[in-house]
């Protein structure tokens, strides 16, 4: 089994491409990645951002589908509306079954990205998607739509959940996932008094995808990947999630 990520490079080890191929590994799914973009970050605050040249972007992906059989991809920072597009032409040549986590911004709230990536993403990636997983914020900028309430998230759950299945992930929702597929399903979770939540988003979306390349219905490796992510923070050190903490004997 084998599954690609599209993603930012993060040099704290947290989130982006390091987060995806350590949460592939810790499931059992060989990972390969592309780089989309180079941060200069840590766990608490994003420095600054160098794209990679879009053709560039496109040669890593044509290189890796050359050599490899790969039936699920994993999407995060693709930084500009040229790589969305990019990309989304890359999933409809190889068939690509793909997890759209929408990264425009980060946990805190803070811009990551490009504003106008907004529109790329609903037109250009989430009808060629399997599933996204956006959080609150992510949701909100996707919808258009204010959330102050779990009642606002099931109606934003379900406009974008016309476009393509969708889970709205819980770290600002009281621990529950909120994940519609032709019907709503509230997947109830718990939150930890936890630091170590850098890379949470980057975890879920790459746990879905592995779950799913493995064989589990989108709504099996939804909840699935709600497990893992919250054992992973609560097993976390550094300020970040620990994705191998099946593999702890302490």
């Amino acid at each position: 089994m084998i599954a690609l990520s599209i993603a930012g490079f993060d040099p704290s080890g947290g989130a982006g491409i390091l987060a995806d191929i350590k949460t592939f590994n810790a499931l059992d799914v060989y990972p390969t990645a592309v780089v989309t973009a180079l941060t200069a970050q840590n766990v608490q605050r994003v420095g600054g951002i160098k794209p990679v040249d879009p053709d560039f972007v496109a040669q890593q992906i044509d290189l890796i589908l050359e050599a490899e059989e790969i039936n699920y991809a994993k999407t995060g920072m693709l930084y500009s509306p040229e790589i969305v597009k990019l990309v989304a032409r890359k999933v409809k040549e190889y068939q690509l079954k793909l997890v759209v986590d929408p990264v425009m911004v980060a946990g805190s709230g803070g811009n990551l990205s490009q504003e106008d990536l907004v529109d790329s993403f609903k037109k250009h990636l989430l009808p060629r998607a399997v599933l996204t997983t956006p959080n609150l914020y992510e949701a909100q900028q996707l919808s258009k739509m204010d959330i102050n309430s779990e009642n606002d998230a099931y109606k934003v759950a379900k406009k974008l959940g016309e476009i393509c299945p969708t889970v709205i992930t819980g770290g600002h929702l009281n621990g529950r996932d909120i994940f519609y597929k032709d019907s709503l399903k509230i997947i109830e979770g718990e939150i930890f008094d936890s630091n170590n939540t850098h890379g949470s988003g980057c975890t879920y979306s790459a746990a879905a995808t592995a779950f799913m390349e493995k064989g589990n219905p989108t709504e099996e490796s939804v909840r699935k990947a709600s497990y893992f992510t919250k054992k992973a923070i609560e097993h976390g050190r550094y300020g970040t999630l620990n994705q191998f903490w099946r593999f702890e004997t302490h």
